[in-house]
Formats: structure tokens, C-alpha cells, sequence
């Protein structure tokens, strides 16, 4: 049985793990909040070319609509756990979905490019404090015997926003406008601050915490997360230290990273506290988390950018192919739930991270003809394997800390999804343009004038264009090069997919190194070994 000493949240309560509905509702309250907060970004991502048409911006202003907002939002993610000390969740909560919800607003009403920037950080910093309390309440409040139903609710709304934010937001822009990307936050936004401000009472503030904030520890944390977030978002676009901006913000980085990892070491209370890394497992499985970033955001990035550069797909196609991997996750919830008290989980990890690799390794043989149903298999693959994995690594990673810790780890343990993200894109934008030069280079040597076949082709392509007289020839080989561009991009994708299979085939064999954790027996034992 249960003891109440290992339910923190839960008071006196001598029932079997009873949770008051009170909690039960607020904690749906926040799991909605963070579900938003997480949507957000990809739902933007989506249409990002309405928003620029719509406010007459160029394609390099229009990129800071999301650059802004994630770099905010990664300051925000490991300085929650602090600031919900001192303010207590309550409090701090309440205010994140106020801030986030008037933040929408604001974003809706933008007239002007750099207006809808200013509005996308105030966004980015106050809704990324919606998303680790979420983390933390859950292995604060519920009891161990609770996880097989809480995890999975929780990695299922942290991995499937992301996922549908396509679809939804391709359903919005074509069905409305742009401004309904961000006035789709206000109703639910206030529900949310309402449920949160009046049913959250899991613990009280420490104001004490205020008045000792470590301001240039924060500074730091700003100009270190800041700057790497802005490297890896805009590096690719940039051409990496070619780029005096890039050189620039990679120094500042350097020096951020020094002065926060030196009073995060040496204060009292630092901002944030990297100790929670000396837990082997927790260490362990903010490693997945980032590897699982790379899987969760780098194919939500690289499914899209196939449909539209090589299917020319619109934003409410590209969606509605990429719905099956939501569905599969929504589907394999329950079960990973299930799995996740009969199974050891580190079992449960390697049949989740062999189900990723066979999923890219099947998508690494794409061709410029592929469609819904080539893309099905990789993604059922991909969305039940993201649920295998995301439970048992939440629990591993949490689920072993005293509850003191567990605010500020849910931050460090968010960030590194977050960060796992940023590094993937950067990696997968870098990996698609010099795979793509290499093989243009190689299809040009193969339809070189001179060869019997590229010859051949060039005539049968000018044939086509014989009523344009003298100009046929070059618009033959104007439409030749056009499709070695094609297919060089098409091989590049192959290459990037091998490259994630790599990846995710190696964790595999890393899950063997995690201590096995201590098994809950019959809702006994669990919060704080």
C-alpha cells in the first residue's frame, strides 16, 4: 500500500493514493497550458509566409518571428524552476498563461514586422514558463502507482504539439487568417489562468528566493542560451563563421557559458542548480531528452520541407499527410502506460529508439515520388516508437529525485529537448546543403556534354521546346539542371534520414548503461530513492 510520505502533494490523505479532484483539474489546467505553449511554436512555423505577406516583411525578417520566440523561451525553461520556488506554482503559473494569453493578443494585432517580433519574445519567455511546472507537478503531486497514466499523458502533449502544429496551423491560415494563429490562445488561455489562479495548492512561496535572484547570474544564462540558440537558428542561413554576426554572438556565448556554469558552481542558491546531474539517471535521461529533441523537432522540420521544395505541397497538405504520426502517438499512449509497469524500462527505451531507427533507416530509400503512403510506414514507426521512448525516459530521469528537486531539474530536463532540437536543426539544415552540393557535383559529372546518354537526353529535352527555335538547347538544359537539382536534394534527404538512424541505433545500445531503476511495488516506493 501507499504511504503518504511518498505523495508529497497529497497531505494526510490515508486513502490509497487518493488524489483530491481539486489537484486532478488543475493539473489538467496546466497540462493545457503547457500544451499551448508548445503548439505555439510550430503552428507559427507553418505559416510563416501568410505572416509575411500579411505584414510585407522579407524572408530573413520573417525568420525572427520563430528565432525570437525560441530564444526567449530557452532563457525562460531552466529560470522556472527558481522562480516557481519564490513565487510558489500558483503565482507563477497564473501568471505565465496570463502573460502568454495577452502576449497572443498582441501578437494578433502586430502592424508591423519588428512589432510581431518584440511581442513573439514577451510570448516565447513568459509560455516557456508553462512547460517544465508541468513535469514537476506531476512527480510532485501523484503518487508512483499513478505514473503508468500520468507519464504518458504528459510525453504524449509534449511530443504530440509539436507534431500536429502542422495541420493545425495549416487548417487556420487557409480557413481564417494569419491573426487566428495567435487569437486561437485567448480562449483557452484565460480558462486556463482562471483554473490555475483557483484550484493550484500544491506549495508556498519562499520569497526569501527574491530577494537573494542572482541578477547576473541571469544575465549570463541570457547571453550564454541566448546566443547558442541564435548560432544554431541562424548558422546555416549565415554560412556558420563566415558571418561577422555568428563569430560575434559565438564569443558571447563562450564567455555567458563561463559566468553562468561559474556562479551556478559556486553560489548558495544559484538560478539554477546543476547538481541535479550528479544523479546518474537523471544525467542519462536529459541525454535521451536531447537525442529525442533531435527526433521530435528535426523530422517535424524535415517531413514538411520534402512536401513542399519536392511535392509542392501547401501548408494544409503538407498537415494533413503528417496527421498519422500524431494519430499513432495518440493511439500508443495507453498502451506505453500499460507497458511501462510490466516491462523494465530500459527494455521499453531500446524498442522505442530501434522502432525511430528502422523509421528513418525506411525513409532513408526516398525518392522524389513519394507520397502519403510511402511516408505511412515511417511515420506509424516514428509516432509509436516517439511514445515508447518519451514515458519510460520522463520516469527514468524524474521519477528517482527527492521532490525539493524536482522544480529545477524539470527545467534543466525541458531545456535539453529544447536544445536537442536546436542542435538537430542546425545539423540536419547543415547536413541537407553539403550533401546536396556533393551530389549536384557528382550528377553533373554523369550528364557532362560528351556522354552518349546526357547527349541523348538533351535532345529528347529540346525537342520539347522546338518551337522556341535557338533557345530550345538552353531551355533543355535549364530543365536538366533544374532536375539534378531535384534529385541532389532528394539524395541528400536519403543521407540525412541514414544519418538519423545512426543516431538513434547508437542510443539503443547506450540504454544498457542506465542502472536499472527501483520497481514501485503495488503503488509502494518511488519519489525519493
Amino acid at each position: 500500500m501507499a504511504t503518504a510520505t511518498l505523495n508529497p502533494g497529497a497531505g494526510a490523505k490515508p486513502a490509497e493514493d487518493a488524489i483530491p479532484l481539486r489537484r486532478i483539474f488543475a493539473f489538467m489546467a496546466m497540462v493545457f497550458g503547457m500544451f499551448m505553449a508548445i503548439l505555439d511554436i510550430q503552428i507559427v512555423s507553418a505559416s510563416l509566409a501568410e505572416i509575411q505577406a500579411g505584414l510585407s516583411a522579407s524572408s530573413d525578417e520573417v525568420a525572427w518571428v520563430q528565432t525570437a520566440y525560441l530564444i526567449a523561451e530557452v532563457i525562460m525553461i531552466p529560470l522556472s524552476g527558481y522562480l516557481s520556488r519564490a513565487l510558489s506554482t500558483r503565482v507563477f503559473f497564473s501568471i505565465a498563461a496570463a502573460g502568454f494569453t495577452i502576449a497572443s493578443v498582441l501578437c494578433a494585432q502586430a502592424t508591423s514586422i519588428n512589432e510581431m517580433i518584440l511581442w513573439r519574445a514577451v510570448q516565447g519567455f513568459i509560455g516557456g514558463g508553462m512547460i517544465p511546472g508541468v513535469f514537476a507537478a506531476a512527480f510532485t503531486i501523484f503518487p508512483p502507482s499513478k505514473r503508468p497514466v500520468i507519464s504518458p499523458l504528459i510525453g504524449l502533449v509534449a511530443t504530440l504539439a509539436p507534431t500536429i502544429g502542422p495541420t493545425v496551423g495549416g487548417y487556420l491560415s487557409h480557413a481564417f487568417s494569419w491573426h487566428w494563429l495567435f487569437l486561437v490562445n485567448v480562449v483557452p488561455g484565460i480558462a486556463v489562468t482562471i483554473a490555475a489562479w483557483t484550484l493550484i495548492d500544491f506549495d508556498k512561496p519562499d520569497h526569501s528566493l527574491i530577494k537573494r535572484f542572482d541578477w547576473l547570474g541571469l544575465a549570463a544564462m541570457a547571453a550564454f542560451l541566448g546566443s547558442l540558440e541564435y548560432v544554431l537558428e541562424e548558422g546555416t542561413r549565415l554560412d556558420w563563421f563566415q558571418s561577422h554576426e555568428i563569430v560575434l554572438f559565438s564569443v558571447v556565448m563562450v564567455a555567458g557559458a563561463v559566468l553562468f556554469f561559474w556562479r551556478a558552481l559556486t553560489r548558495d542558491d544559484p538560478l539554477v542548480d546543476l547538481y541535479a546531474f550528479k544523479n546518474r539517471n537523471f544525467a542519462f535521461g536529459s541525454l535521451f531528452s536531447f537525442t529525442m529533441g533531435i527526433g521530435l523537432y528535426g523530422l517535424t522540420y524535415l517531413y514538411p520541407v520534402y512536401l513542399g521544395r519536392i511535392r509542392g505541397y501547401d501548408a494544409l497538405m503538407i498537415g494533413e499527410t503528417m496527421f498519422v504520426t500524431g494519430l499513432c502517438m495518440f493511439l500508443t499512449a495507453p498502451i506505453a502506460g500499460r507497458l511501462s509497469t510490466k516491462l523494465d524500462p530500459r527494455a521499453m527505451m531500446m524498442i522505442g529508439f530501434g522502432g525511430f531507427a528502422v523509421g528513418t533507416w525506411w525513409a532513408s530509400f526516398i525518392t522524389s515520388d513519394w507520397d502519403f503512403y510511402e511516408l505511412m510506414v515511417p511515420q506509424i514507426l516514428r509516432g509509436c516508437s516517439l511514445m515508447l521512448c518519451m514515458v519510460p525516459i520522463n520516469n527514468i530521469a524524474l521519477g528517482s529525485l527527492p521532490p525539493q528537486q524536482l522544480k529545477n531539474a524539470s527545467g534543466l530536463y525541458n531545456l535539453t529537448r529544447n536544445l536537442g532540437g536546436a542542435v538537430g536543426l542546425a545539423v540536419i539544415n547543415t547536413m541537407l546543403n553539403t550533401r546536396t552540393d556533393l551530389h549536384i557535383t557528382r550528377l553533373h559529372e554523369m550528364v557532362v556534354a560528351g556522354r552518349q546518354v546526357a547527349e541523348e537526353a538533351i535532345a529528347n529535352t529540346a525537342q520539347r521546346f522546338i518551337d522556341y527555335g535557338d533557345a530550345a538547347q538552353t531551355m533543355a538544359l535549364a530543365l536538366i539542371n533544374q532536375r539534378v537539382h531535384k534529385q541532389a536534394l532528394v539524395m541528400a534527404f536519403g543521407d540525412v534520414f541514414l544519418g538519423l538512424t545512426m543516431i538513434f541505433a547508437s542510443l539503443v545500445v547506450m540504454a544498457l548503461f542506465l542502472r536499472k531503476p527501483p520497481k514501485p511495488v503495488a503503488g509502494a516506493g518511488g519519489g525519493g530513492h
